[in-house]
């Protein structure tokens, strides 16, 4: 593969992530978030931008519920312990409910809707869904990562040192653990977003520690999201 055809692959796989309707919504996310930290709360410009892009992205999040629906009833991997399987479902059913409630704000908010109040009180209910899914997520992540990090330490009792890095089971499941931390760092910082939002501590949570907070979860998302680049390969 030439450098002008690595090129073009490269060119090729952000069409592809750009066409993602996900990558789409995190990108708008990041600039939500980003006005929100320059606004600080403040009327002005990057306050009228968070606004407009939050409505903005409840478009891409239509019927998005179905998908966590379709996880809450899905079978779970063989061997996953019990309080796992709970907290994972938990989260596959407070998250559809966000989503699901979500369509309804988006509704109330464009004008379609015309009850002000309920748009409001569903749009809080949908938040505290929002706040538990991710405390459940961070709950997975943690257990996960210990259960992986069990394996690993067993692992290295039967490998030596320089074989460990070589072995293909290992290293991937080394890069499932790295994998799994950096869901844990968005998980953990989206709950302090939640409570931003909801403004459940509002002299420690101002709108600019959740618009920095905000921002730098959707850069994260922004980068799970990446397809692997093409590897270039020598003659």
């Amino acid at each position: 593969m030439t450098t002008l055809d690595l090129s073009r692959a490269e060119l090729a796989l952000i069409v592809l992530y750009l066409n993602k309707a996900e990558a789409r919504d995190k990108i708008c996310r990041a600039i939500q978030y980003g006005s929100k930290f320059l606004s600080g709360g403040q009327p002005g410009t990057a306050q009228t931008v968070d606004k407009n892009t939050s409505l903005a992205r409840k478009v891409f999040r239509l019927f998005k519920f179905v998908n966590d629906f379709h996880g809450l009833i899905s079978p779970v991997p063989k061997g996953t312990p019990l309080p796992l399987v709970l907290l994972g479902k938990s989260k596959n059913a407070l998250l559809s409910t966000f989503l699901f409630l979500d369509q309804i704000v988006w509704l109330g908010r464009s004008g379609i809707y015309k009850n002000k109040e309920r748009t409001e009180l569903l749009g809080r209910i949908s938040l505290f869904c929002w706040l538990g899914s991710s405390v459940c997520t961070s709950a997975v992540e943690i257990g996960e990562l210990g259960r992986l990090s069990s394996s690993m330490k067993k692992m290295e009792k039967e490998l030596k040192d320089d074989e460990k890095h070589h072995d293909e089971l290992y290293r991937a499941k080394r890069q499932k653990s790295n994998d799994r931390t950096l869901a844990l760092i968005k998980s953990s910082m989206d709950i302090v977003v939640a409570i931003g939002l909801l403004q459940l501590a509002p002299k420690t949570v101002s709108p600019r520690v959740t618009g920095a907070f905000g921002f730098t979860t959707s850069l994260i998302s922004c980068y799970q999201l990446l397809p692997s680049r093409p590897k270039l390969k020598t003659p």
